[in-house]
């Protein structure tokens, strides 16, 4: 599901430890919320955010770590 970052109050986003830093990053935000985990584009904060439940973004990271979505 989506909802606008900004009505996931309280929410505490975190940029992964990876990022390059500085306001030119291009990166994603996550945090984990109620319904699941949150994540949101940091260049637009008060934006879009996708939720995930638990099972779902448990088997995104499981996809991404075995590289099938890498895209190339």
């Amino acid at each position: 599901m989506w909802t606008e970052a900004s009505a996931l109050k309280g929410a505490r986003w975190r940029k992964s430890s990876r990022t390059n830093g500085g306001n030119d990053a291009q990166c994603v935000e996550m945090a984990h919320v109620e319904m699941g985990t949150a994540v949101r584009d940091s260049k637009a904060p008060a934006g879009p955010a996708l939720v995930f439940p638990p099972r779902a973004f448990m088997a995104f990271i499981a996809e991404v770590a075995s590289g099938s979505v890498d895209g190339r």
